[in-house]
């Protein structure tokens, strides 16, 4: 077929559409198919990859710094695991944190601390405002908006362009509400779109806390996937630290990595980096609540990791990228001559986005369902759950083996397929 589905005769569209729901019974009359696509999982292949964390230590635990790492003390990590963070992220490493296993709990520490106790050591707190709010690009990390949610923060819908979110619109916003205290961004391999901002998108949220309306707007810089390449010719993010430094905003961005998915996604390390300044009151907030992070794991990370992150990343893409390649030509091979839906290509990260046609992404994911795949729910990628046009899903290829993708991608693409053929011939009920 090497034509739209909406040029196709009526009588002939007909035709395919019951072939394919005769298709979809057969594939659903006795189905035990357990198929998952829904989260974006290391596969157990991968996280072979750091087997030998364990053990690594022989014994040792004195950091190369003098530090015994078994003990308290060292509220913002060992130096070394401090090093790696800036490795991670392009900055110096006396302005990271390195915590424990997980960068969201740190990322609910910094939103705790930007709604009780502000980031500049003055009166400036979100909580100040009766209704502080955040712009969320979208579609967006889900686990970003559930945050928000849970402090109350109103969430503001910015579209996310391929070069990366729509900065004219979120600068019209911040400068005309003082209610909008900041912006989440996944700037390298967005979740779940795969972009990677370009410099004119950094250059412009660099100045947004200079254009906001509030005087305590901060940048939530989440780079979750800032070594997650598929190849060598990976994407480069600019550096968002040179922008600030260039207009004098540094002081109003938070960023954030783990190794959650480059070692082991139970038992990584998280990472912040800030300004010097606003490291300080970090480290007496974090100080009330924590006497040290797991220090021994991160000594483990440092030992593993240094000088070969490089090296270990690439044996991941080799896992992951055949995984990418199999979803991409399916959806190429089924989809792109019928034009009944739209999917990003990226370079990296974990997930790729498709688009079917305004409101049928849930009539597709409950047929997909029924057949045995289970998909992110529909909405999810947008805040409160709601996509305003029914369109979007989310794929995430890592975590099934190659002929469970393709199993899963046949019955993802026939749902479409017979969900648009339906829709086109104006049918209201699947």
């Amino acid at each position: 077929m090497s034509q739209a589905m909406s040029d196709i005769a009526v009588t002939e569209l007909q035709q395919m559409a019951a072939s394919w729901e005769s298709e979809y019974k057969q594939l659903i009359s006795g189905n035990n198919v357990r198929l998952d696509l829904s989260r974006g999982k290391p596969a157990p292949e991968q996280l072979a990859l750091s087997d030998s964390l364990d053990g690594i230590l022989h014994g040792n635990f004195i950091t190369p710094s003098g530090i015994d790492t078994r003990n308290y003390g060292n509220v913002l990590g060992i130096p070394e695991a401090r090093a790696l963070g800036a490795e991670l992220m392009g900055v110096p490493a006396n302005e990271v944190v390195a915590g424990g296993n997980s960068s969201l709990s740190l990322m609910h520490f910094v939103l705790g601390t930007a709604m009780h106790q502000g980031f500049w050591g003055d009166q400036r707190r979100w909580r100040n405002d009766p209704r502080p709010k955040l712009l969320t690009p979208v579609p967006g990390y889900d686990r970003h908006f559930a945050l928000s949610e849970s402090f109350g923060l109103e969430m503001i819908n910015i579209p996310m362009t391929p070069a990366g979110p729509d900065m004219q619109r979120a600068a019209e916003l911040a400068a005309n509400d003082p209610s909008i205290k900041g912006i989440w961004c996944v700037p390298k391999y967005s979740n779940p779109t795969g972009n990677t901002y370009s410099q004119d998108i950094v250059d412009a949220m660099a100045v947004l806390p200079q254009q906001a309306a509030s005087d305590d707007f901060v940048v939530l810089w989440d780079n979750a996937y800032a070594v997650h390449d598929l190849d060598e010719a990976g994407d480069i993010l600019p550096c968002l630290r040179e922008a600030c430094l260039k207009v004098g905003t540094y002081d109003h961005v938070v960023q954030f990595a783990s190794t959650s998915k480059i070692t082991l996604a139970s038992g990584g390390v998280g990472f912040i980096a800030v300004s010097e300044n606003v490291l300080k009151v970090l480290e007496k907030h974090l100080s009330v609540f924590v006497i040290g992070p797991d220090k021994v794991n991160q000594l483990r990370h440092v030992k593993f990791l240094g000088g070969r992150l490089k090296e270990h990343m690439a044996a991941h893409a080799a896992i992951v990228r055949p995984k990418f390649e199999r979803v991409l030509t399916k959806l190429r091979t089924e989809l792109a001559d019928l034009k009944v839906a739209n999917w990003t290509e990226p370079k990296g990260g974990y997930f790729i986005s498709l688009d079917v046609q305004p409101g049928l992404a849930k009539k597709v994911i409950t047929l997909a369902g029924a057949a045995g795949l289970t998909l992110t729910p529909a909405g999810a990628t947008f805040p409160y759950g709601k996509d305003p046009l029914d369109k979007n899903i989310r794929i995430a290829p890592t975590f099934a083996q190659e002929a469970e993708l393709e199993q899963a991608m046949h019955i993802l693409t026939l749902c479409i397929k017979l969900v648009s053929a339906q829709a086109t011939l104006g049918q209201q009920k699947v």
